[in-house]
């Protein structure tokens, strides 16, 4: 199947009664001279570039929870700025589409994961795009606020990257059967972090119309304060002495290696603490300084969401990490002592009543996934409402057997069952084998609808009601979920 697009022909794949066009480059390869510059349209082709194999992922660092899972994906290159198309028919009326944001920290990751497969969502009538984007230093290193010539437009490449897919679905998704101006963006972990910037972003007006926000909300950021200094260590560990005049071309001439260890040095991410070192970051431009004020003030009341947690989204860091597990109570009250101060025993009480006989780590998950996760969403749902904007939240509840059921509900795992895809190697692996595929079936439908109509099948979320559908084996709708812990964070966040 051949699809003429701006740069020039792509041939794709028929597969299982839909067309897979993989590895389109969206913008030029962010080599050389472009290594540390925003992206720039790619040059054309004539002959019909083949399209059936992913590009290479962005380079990254191997994470500890991926040489556990032994997750397998496209070898590493910084020619990375590729993208991916599935199609019900090119050549069939225009069609919703859906445009996937991998996560991983904002450090590792790629579109092109099994699981991430887009066939299911074309199945159901939705054109299905997804893309890689510039990965840690390479795509989040702040020169801006280093004295370096020209380094100003040095910020957010990685969402500049992300801009430029948008860009690219624009002017290009129509002649893939699908249509410009019915696009939802979505992501999990870090891309749904991604999707809150560009619903804060004025750059990104007019390039989507709804948005779905699988654990991720306004918080995962960096201040340009905090992103200059990580700038500055990450040159010191490349040799570089940050306090002369920079000339990119030394950033430029660096093996891809050095800039990654530099930052593994450096430490990309506090897992305890949700911080991310190489992350988004406040430069006025990409993101707003008061993003949550944007919200407020209506930038995107006319964008309705979807949007949600998993019930325990800390446990996947624990597979890792397991130096983050508490023991006692004790502990847990000292971990959030400087948050709550004298209240952190009251609030650590109504945390253990809620789950009686629950041991110490299963109280510190519940506590560590409200603060860094659930209670970051329910206020952007809470912002958006103040705008008159319509949301629909969600909780993905069902807990894995897997790993000995030490996981539960945890990060990440709502993703096979949003995609459809219990039977791939990852989606077993995360699921245990034996994974409920009614419940799938529900997941992947409700997010069809949504890009379909923009309802995904449960009554809106409002500040009475606080209705949230409860992914679970089987599903239910709840009013207020959990109400009495998530007044105990008004005062807090």
């Amino acid at each position: 199947m051949r699809v003429d697009t701006t740069y020039g022909p792509v041939e794709g794949v028929g597969e299982s009664g839909v067309f897979a066009f993989r590895g389109i480059p969206y913008a030029a390869p962010p080599v050389a001279a472009r290594r540390f510059r925003p992206p720039e349209p790619p040059e054309s082709w004539s002959d019909a570039r083949p399209a059936t194999t992913f590009g290479p992922q962005a380079p990254q660092n191997l994470s500890a929870l991926f040489a556990v899972f032994g997750i397998e994906t496209p070898a590493p290159d910084e020619d990375c700025l590729t993208l991916n198309v599935w199609t019900p028919d090119p050549s069939g009326p225009p069609k919703p589409v859906m445009v996937w944001i991998h996560g991983g920290a904002f450090i590792q990751g790629s579109a092109g994961m099994a699981m991430f497969e887009g066939g299911t969502f074309a199945r159901d009538g939705v054109v299905l795009v997804s893309m890689n984007y510039r990965l840690g230093a390479l795509g989040f290193l702040h020169l801006a606020g280093i004295d370096a010539a020209g380094a100003g437009s040095c910020s957010n490449l990685g969402m500049l990257d992300q801009l430029a897919a948008l860009e690219w679905v624009r002017d290009n998704i129509e002649r893939f059967g699908g249509d410009p101006g019915d696009v939802t963006i979505f992501g999990e972990s870090a891309g749904a972090a991604s999707v809150a910037v560009h619903l804060t972003s004025p750059a990104a007006k007019g390039l989507f119309h709804r948005a779905v926000l699988q654990s991720g909300a306004l918080q995962t950021y960096c201040t340009a304060e905090h992103a200059t200094d990580i700038a500055r260590r990450v040159l010191t560990e490349c040799g570089i002495d940050p306090t002369l005049p920079l000339d990119l071309a030394q950033l430029n001439a660096l093996p891809v290696g050095t800039l990654l260890a530099a930052q593994k040095a450096v430490g990309e991410v506090n897992a305890e603490e949700a911080t991310l070192n190489f992350s988004p970051v406040f430069d006025g431009v990409v993101l707003p300084h008061d993003p949550m004020a944007a919200v407020v003030g209506g930038s995107v009341a006319d964008v309705p969401l979807l949007m949600g947690t998993t019930r325990d989204e800390l446990t996947l860091s624990l597979l890792s990490n397991p130096e983050l597990a508490v023991s006692t109570r004790e502990a847990i009250v000292a971990k959030f002592e400087d948050l709550f101060g004298d209240r952190a025993g009251e609030i650590i009480a109504t945390y253990e009543s809620n789950r009686p006989g629950a041991p110490p780590n299963d109280i510190y998950c519940a506590v560590v996934t409200d603060r860094y996760c659930r209670l970051p969403a329910a206020r952007l749902a809470e912002a958006q409402l103040r705008a008159g904007g319509r949301v629909h939240m969600f909780e993905f509840a069902w807990p894995t057997p897997a790993f000995g059921g030490m996981l539960k509900a945890c990060h990440g795992l709502d993703v096979p069952f949003v995609f459809d895809h219990l039977d791939e190697a990852m989606g077993k692996l995360l699921t245990g084998g034996d994974a409920p595929q009614t419940l799938a079936d529900a997941m992947h439908s409700a997010w069809v609808a949504f890009a379909k109509t923009g309802d995904p099948g449960w009554p809106t979320y409002d500040s009475t009601t606080r209705t949230t559908m409860v992914f679970d084996d089987p599903c239910e709708v709840v009013d207020d979920l959990r109400g009495s812990e998530r007044r105990l964070w008004d005062a807090v966040i």
